[in-house]
């Protein structure tokens, strides 16, 4: 996408994290290019420096910063919605500091710098895949990443639970996906999830939906290693798929049946389950359980035995 196109885009409002995270890159790459004369042209055009805004772009999108915004928003651990209306908060800010004349003038300088000879006749891109065989790359990204997860199976604890005590899954966190998932991004930047899921996905002919984050990418993922799915599927459609089954096994047994209001909850949790793992007495203090009552209101609708149901959703809907 040309450059001017990029900001454009940004400047009329498109908050997408790949538009920010190549702009960003675009004009950190132009910022070491450019002389002190034309630092000083785009300086007095924004009003600060390229550099702060190249930075500006790249803390839009930091996954840690996202997250603390989300936390001082109210949402103590923030699901999937409250990380990407913080994520926006952030790109749209960063974003007020482009303007017409101030990207016109970016295109400028970056054209006079560039080393492109004809600007006129560009190549026009066909198509982007993987260099060389699909599937042969496909392959290797899939045992690289087999081959990490085995090294550190009884280094990281989430690890350790799904290959050595599979049946213990249900007690797998939030908190310790999130430590699988940096200890991957630090130690093989290359094994994104969502880059190894499409790996898995061209082999196992996968024909479905993406998942909705690198956490969920990398719980299906880590079960498709372990064996616990024999191909790739996705966590939230295997929390649902095993949800409506638990609710199908409670209702044909003799025991009462769930209320409309406790379904209410249920579902709730189902939802919780599809982007958090599982499920605790903290959780029920948090959205969207707070609104509706939080734990006191769980506690109306289910008794004393709602520590036991709790775990019993956790473990089926791990299953």
């Amino acid at each position: 996408i040309p450059f001017k196109d990029l900001a454009m885009g940004l400047m009329m409002g498109d908050r997408s994290e790949e538009t920010v995270s190549s702009l960003a890159a675009r004009l950190a790459r132009l910022d070491h290019k450019l002389s002190a004369d034309d630092h000083q042209k785009i300086t007095a055009e924004a009003g600060t420096s390229l550099t702060a805004i190249v930075s500006d772009l790249f803390n839009a999108i930091d996954p840690d910063k996202v997250e603390a915004d989300a936390k001082a928003a109210g949402h103590p651990e923030p699901d999937d919605a409250a990380m990407q209306t913080a994520r926006e908060a952030r790109i749209k800010q960063a974003a007020n500091i482009f303007t017409g004349p101030l990207i016109n003038l970016m295109d400028t300088v970056r054209r006079d710098n560039e080393q492109t000879i004809d600007h006129e006749n560009l190549d026009t891109l066909l198509r982007t895949e993987w260099a060389g065989s699909v599937a042969e790359n496909a392959q290797q990204i899939t045992q690289e990443f087999e081959a990490y997860l085995d090294e550190n199976r009884d280094q990281i604890e989430a690890l350790t639970i799904y290959f050595n005590t599979p049946a213990r899954r249900s007690e797998v966190t939030y908190a310790m996906i999130k430590d699988v998932l940096k200890k991957l991004t630090d130690d093989r930047p290359r094994l994104a999830p969502l880059t190894v899921w499409q790996a898995y996905a061209h082999l196992d002919e996968y024909k479905g939906s993406n998942p909705a984050s690198d956490l969920t990418a990398l719980v299906a993922l880590i079960r498709r290693v372990t064996g616990l799915d024999a191909t790739l599927t996705p966590h939230s459609e295997r929390v649902r798929r095993n949800f409506q089954n638990w609710v199908l096994n409670h209702h044909a047994g003799h025991g009462d049946k769930f209320t409309e209001e406790q379904m209410e909850w249920l579902r709730m949790i189902r939802d919780h389950l599809a982007t958090s793992f599982t499920i605790e007495r903290d959780d029920l203090d948090m959205a969207p359980f707070d609104s509706r009552g939080g734990l006191g209101q769980m506690y109306a609708l289910f008794g004393e035995g709602m520590d036991d149901m709790m775990t019993e959703v956790n473990r089926a809907l791990s299953a």
